[in-house]
């Protein structure tokens, strides 16, 4: 499958699979910046990715995010839709940085991986449920807890 990249700075690398049996690709912080303690950043690529139709560009954090930096993807999983892909439509990365000290990202510096998934789109009807309840959070291995 082709994907379409737009470079917004000349300097930012384009998207690579960096093993044969890599499921995503990385993407990096276009630019250096610090992250206040307990405060939020919108890191920018410097891309915009042409997601094809009936796909989803999911964005994960990379295990070094937390482990090596101490940061957290701000939404947990970001997902870039396929109509997503304007001029201006730049790939932002959304951290956390839920320490007590300031952290600097580099510019090249790589934070998440992006992976491309298919997904299809459900005719929604109305009706009663058809099985019983399972008993709540949990339930399956005996914690059962209600909401």
């Amino acid at each position: 499958m082709k994907v379409r990249v737009t470079r917004l700075r000349p300097d930012v690398e384009l998207p690579v699979y960096k093993t044969p049996g890599s499921a995503g690709f990385d993407l990096a912080a276009a630019e250096t910046l610090t992250v206040a303690p307990g405060a939020h950043a919108f890191v920018p690529t410097g891309l915009v990715i042409q997601t094809p139709e009936q796909h989803v560009l999911f964005l994960t954090a990379r295990s070094s995010l937390f482990t090596k930096k101490g940061l957290v993807l701000a939404n947990g999983i970001g997902t870039i839709d396929s109509d997503f892909r304007g001029p201006n439509d730049e790939i932002m990365i959304i951290v956390r940085n839920p320490g007590t000290a300031p952290i600097q990202i580099d510019k090249g510096e790589r934070l998440v991986n992006a992976i491309i998934l298919p997904f299809v789109h459900a005719e929604f009807e109305e009706g009663a449920a058809d099985a019983p309840d399972r008993g709540g959070f949990g339930s399956t291995g005996g914690y059962a807890a209600q909401v």
